[in-house]
């Protein structure tokens, strides 16, 4: 059942065959001196309900339900543009995430399933990324910030990193923040006896040029040296760690900037566009001792902008944190009897990130600061929006700005937890907003509630880009160009999907419009190891998880075991497992050789049909259930 594809090429033999994939040579559909600038803006960690007008859209109310937030320049996009407001990612991790919206591609199809390093040299499974394709169609492509798509290449030597695949890196987080062009940076520590990280430096960098360096390691190995600097960090910062020092260091969930506003570890990303942008046809050098060339103002640029905020560490600057302790909070709660309800799985991942060791006020102050963080994120935003958009219109150009909000959500509390990492709509639901200079395609203050997914990213760029997305070559895509998803050209989703294997183990969720349903599709994370697992399983080995939207929009009674729900559970299921699993699931080994190592599940006849976005899900039985 399981076919092995191996591909051992020699490296050579692999640049030639990526040359023949490359995007050079698509086929324009539309004048080429349309192609609009492109400014893609991505935060980290980021809820849905920290935005204003997306709270309006969902619930009509500006405050998030735990209390005030600040989004007055998202505002601004969401007036001028088209809000997706019910767009979801397919993995709630950074790097699958990321993966999936450079790709446009689902795990399944592309075998990237969590933080695995994946590379380009095998020509069996690996299509060119959003990066490639628009470079090859005449884009100049340029990234401030983080990236977090690990699209690497390997030779016969082992690993060489190519992470970054845009032509031009502004300011690599890492390099310039351990220059001091930044409030926060961390180096990692590898220890080779353990062949992997023991542990990390951290930087933290102050106005008055003072630093403080300690080693935070993965467990409690503490010296007393690094435990004292902690500790002065710590009180300095006002640092509030999920574990203390004694269990875990653990990640910075509050506390304060060390910098002020424009000097912190994003502000230095916004300095970095508009200085690249102020600069057209010239090269500069930048604070860091970077030298650039700046745009080409004969080309279209693509300008990835992948901000920090709010990911731990949350510091806000003082400025803004200082308002936001003001504001008070109701704090979320478990459900009675939730997490005692939990799947192993989603056991383990409370085990991890859990929150009941906080007391009310650290829970506050949690709360307080990642508000903050936002708020202030919305400040960079406004700034990037605008210097682009200046920067178009000054050159006669057109534009288009997509951000996303948040490469996946976070817990502040809600189902016993913190963080990301599950299958439930907070870790999920991330809109997207799409302001450009044709108004015709994306309308202003217009809102789609049809679902959207981050797999829909590429093909809008490529679309936008003039690309015929509908053309062979490009037949490997899963997502949609959302300019038609706009339109009303296509037909909308019944459904939507998210697969990951980080912290919780591998686990695949299908989300209707009524429905949540999310279920254990492996035991193991190593690729190839019996990919038809789940599909005799009895139910509770899958661990399911089922919640009735409409009598439960907060997803904490699970009724997966319900007789009632019996139907519903079969319908989906079975879906679920013909789209990931039965209809033909690709893993890969990426350590293994050249190319990796290619499982493939192959044999198996869908029962639902695949992926054809279409879902009937049968009622419950009895309405008493509902």
């Amino acid at each position: 059942m399981i076919a092995r594809c191996f591909a051992q090429l020699n490296p050579v033999l692999c640049l030639v065959t990526l040359a023949c994939l490359s995007p050079i040579g698509h086929t324009l559909a539309a004048d080429a001196d349309a192609r609009p600038n492109i400014l893609w803006i991505i935060t980290d960690d980021q809820r849905l309900d920290s935005i204003e007008a997306f709270n309006r859209i969902l619930t009509g109310r500006s405050d998030s339900a735990l209390g005030p937030v600040e989004s007055p320049n998202v505002d601004r996009l969401v007036a001028q543009g088209t809000t997706f407001i019910n767009t979801h990612n397919q993995s709630s991790a950074c790097a699958p995430s990321r993966a999936a919206m450079h790709s446009g591609r689902y795990p399944h199809r592309r075998g990237v399933y969590g933080f695995e390093t994946h590379h380009a040299n095998n020509p069996e499974i690996y299509r060119p990324i959003v990066q490639d394709v628009l470079a090859g169609a005449g884009y100049q492509t340029v990234i401030s910030g983080k990236l977090g798509e690990r699209t690497l290449g390997r030779d016969a030597n082992g690993w060489y990193w190519d992470q970054n695949r845009y032509q031009t890196h502004l300011g690599p987080f890492r390099e310039m923040g351990l220059k001091g062009y930044t409030d926060w940076v961390k180096k990692p520590i590898w220890d080779a006896a353990i062949n992997g990280v023991s542990g990390h430096e951290e930087y933290f960098f102050f106005d008055d040029g003072e630093s403080v360096t300690f080693l935070k390691p993965t467990r409690t190995d503490w010296t007393p040296e690094d435990k004292q600097r902690y500790d002065e960090i710590t009180e300095r910062l006002d640092l509030f760690a999920h574990y203390t020092p004694t269990k875990d260091p653990g990640m910075f969930i509050g506390g304060v900037s060390s910098r002020s506003a424009g000097e912190t570890r994003d502000g230095y990303y916004v300095q970095a566009l508009r200085q690249y942008l102020a600069n057209p046809d010239a090269a500069y050098d930048t604070p860091w001792g970077q030298r650039v060339q700046g745009p080409d103002t004969d080309q279209p640029i693509f300008f990835n902008l992948g901000f920090d905020f709010p990911h731990t560490p949350v510091l806000p600057p003082k400025s803004y944190r200082d308002r936001f302790q003001a504001y008070d909070y109701a704090i979320p709660r478990p459900a009675p009897g939730e997490v005692d309800a939990f799947p192993p799985q989603i056991k383990a991942l409370h085990d991890l990130k859990g929150s009941d060791h906080f007391n009310d006020e650290q829970l506050l102050g949690m709360i307080r600061d990642y508000y903050a963080f936002c708020a202030y994120g919305d400040e960079l935003v406004g700034e990037a929006f605008d210097a682009f958009v200046e920067y178009s219109e000054a050159q006669g150009q057109p534009w288009m700005v997509v951000y996303v909000c948040g490469d996946h959500g976070w817990r502040l509390n809600e189902h016993g937890m913190i963080a990301k990492f599950g299958p439930f709509a907070l870790d999920t639901h991330n809109p997207v907003v799409v302001v450009s200079s044709d108004k015709q395609a994306f309308p202003a203050g217009k809102v789609v509630h049809d679902f959207t997914e981050f797999v829909d990213m590429a093909p809008t760029f490529y679309a936008a880009a003039g690309l015929d997305v509908d053309a062979p070559e490009f037949d490997h895509l899963d997502g949609y160009d959302l300019a038609k998803v706009a339109s009303g050209e296509l037909e909308p989703r019944d459904y939507v999907l998210n697969e990951g294997w980080w912290v919780t183990g591998p686990r695949a969720t299908l989300r209707t419009k009524d429905y949540l349903f999310t279920m254990k599709v492996n035991p193991t994370r190593q690729a190839g190891d019996d990919m038809a697992w789940p599909l005799d399983k009895p139910l509770d080995a899958i661990e399911p998880m089922l919640f009735d939207l409409n009598a439960d929009p907060d997803e904490v009674n699970n009724v997966a075991f319900d007789p009632a729900y019996a139907d519903v559970v079969a319908a989906m299921r079975n879906k679920l497992e013909d789209i990931v699993i039965r209809d033909g699931r690709i893993e890969v080994d990426w350590r293994k050789g050249l190319t990796g190592e290619v499982f493939r599940l192959d044999g198996v006849e869908p029962i639902y049909g695949g992926d054809d976005k279409k879902l009937d899900v049968p009622s419950p039985t009895r309405t008493s259930a509902r």
